[in-house]
């Protein structure tokens, strides 16, 4: 089991870039792989995560070349895949086995789909279900509630879909399956969810049409589209752990490059902005569909912030880091309506509640959220070294990296080999901004 011991350290100063988007490489591997011809999409993310959707439509018969800074997939169009002799595993990843669960459900053929345990443990009813409303054929552990899911191929039918969560996951899982369906598909979210999704399609040439929360798509069975070019962004969740770590870290100024600023997925850097962050947006520009920016951070003095349930869905995978600023800031955050993160890789209400409370933090665990006592600035001791676990959460395990940097004492994480699912390399870079300012792990 991988540790990681993490020195009080700082300030966080120069340049550095992060890992693609790991939710866009995900997309743009699948839709590479249904188009007619290559695609070649640079600046991936190379987490296991993606690497498990790479590997998976390699079993299903599509040639994907893979290089550090590219991939080169030649799609065999909507219909090109094959039945895999062997069941999927997506490993850690719950955006890979949902979206494919939708993909497959209207494929001519059987699938098994499966992951690691942390994946076996997650809902997958909230997406079998609407699914089955297609007409789809899916079996699973508790009627379907649990993976493995065995996925027989089966004719689709548009539906009229009303989600109870805002969730990408849900809703990307049911477009994917909409282009195979016979009649138009709509899909309504309570809030507008991450829409990476969308944005691909309308790259791709791929119909689809939003209304408010809504999007529908006009079903058909003969779909094409051809390869494309995509460069993709940074990914601001990666981006998020050191942005955090600039707010809080004394005396830091800090530029990352590159990144991805979709306007659902920037709910950190609103809440940020908020609570007294300095954080300057630069050099906007736009990648395969996606708006792109340098952002430049330098330390500030934060205060507490209230975060409800319309700002979730656009800070679901920046919670934990947000829990570490809110634990350093000037006074009372108050985070409500995030009762879907009990079930991310893991409760991550109730884990970043103990491991923030063993490194000194104040912090009250409610059914949907957290209040958080922040140390403030002034304080003496602002937070302490401790012994943690990661509970498997590659995001748990970097957002104690960075709080262990303001600790007044060496901080352990255990079990962080998980943050290879998402950031491969991220104690390096974090070792390399701290060599530059003088001060190492």
């Amino acid at each position: 089991m991988q540790s990681l011991t993490i020195n009080p350290g700082g300030p966080l100063t120069g340049t550095l870039s992060v890992p693609g988007d790991k939710s866009i490489t995900h997309r743009a591997v699948i839709l590479s792989a249904l188009a007619e011809g290559e695609s070649l999409i640079t600046g991936y993310c190379r987490g296991e995560d993606c690497l498990n959707t790479v590997r998976a439509f390699r079993a299903m018969g599509i040639r994907i070349a893979e290089q550090p800074d590219h991939l080169r997939v030649s799609g065999k169009g909507f219909w090109g895949l094959a039945e895999p002799e062997h069941p999927l595993d997506c490993g850690n990843s719950g955006t890979g086995i949902r979206l494919l669960t939708g993909l497959l459900a209207g494929q001519d053929f059987f699938t098994v789909l499966t992951g690691d345990e942390s994946v076996r443990r997650r809902p997958m009813g909230r997406v079998v279900r609407p699914l089955r409303e297609m007409g789809a054929m899916i079996a699973g552990r508790k009627g379907g509630e649990l993976a493995p899911l065995a996925v027989s191929g089966s004719r689709l039918h548009g539906i009229a879909y009303v989600s109870s969560v805002a969730s990408a996951q849900v809703k990307s899982a049911l477009l994917l399956a909409a282009l195979s369906a016979e009649g138009v598909t709509r899909i309504t979210e309570p809030y507008r969810s991450r829409d990476h999704t969308e944005r691909l399609f309308r790259h791709f040439g791929i119909p689809i049409q939003e209304d408010g929360s809504a999007v529908v798509v006009p079903g058909h069975l003969s779909v094409g589209w051809a390869g494309k070019e995509l460069p993709l962004p940074g990914d601001l969740s990666a981006a998020a752990f050191f942005v955090v770590g600039a707010s809080i870290v004394p005396g830091s100024d800090l530029t990352i490059t590159g990144v991805g600023i979709n306007p659902t997925r920037t709910g950190l850097l609103d809440a940020l902005t908020g609570m007294g962050a300095n954080i300057q947006v630069l050099n906007r520009r736009e990648q395969a569909g996606e708006p792109v920016a340098d952002l430049r951070v330098r330390s500030a003095a934060l205060h507490g912030i209230r975060v409800g349930a319309e700002r979730i869905p656009e800070t679901i995978d920046e919670f934990p880091i947000l829990c570490v600023a809110a634990a350093l800031a000037e006074g009372e955050t108050a985070i409500t309506g995030a009762q879907e993160l009990r079930v991310k890789e893991s409760d991550r209400i109730a884990t970043m509640a103990i491991e923030l409370t063993k490194m000194g933090a104040a912090i009250t665990e409610t059914p949907d959220g957290l209040i958080i006592q922040g140390s403030g600035a002034r304080a003496t001791r602002r937070l302490r070294g401790a012994s943690c676990h990661s509970h498997g959460d590659h995001r748990v395990a970097m957002s104690l990296a960075i709080a262990g940097l303001v600790a007044d004492a060496p901080t352990r994480i255990e079990d962080a080999g998980c943050i290879d699912t998402s950031f491969p390399g991220f104690e390096a870079k974090l070792l390399e901004l701290l060599t530059q300012s003088g001060r190492g792990l």
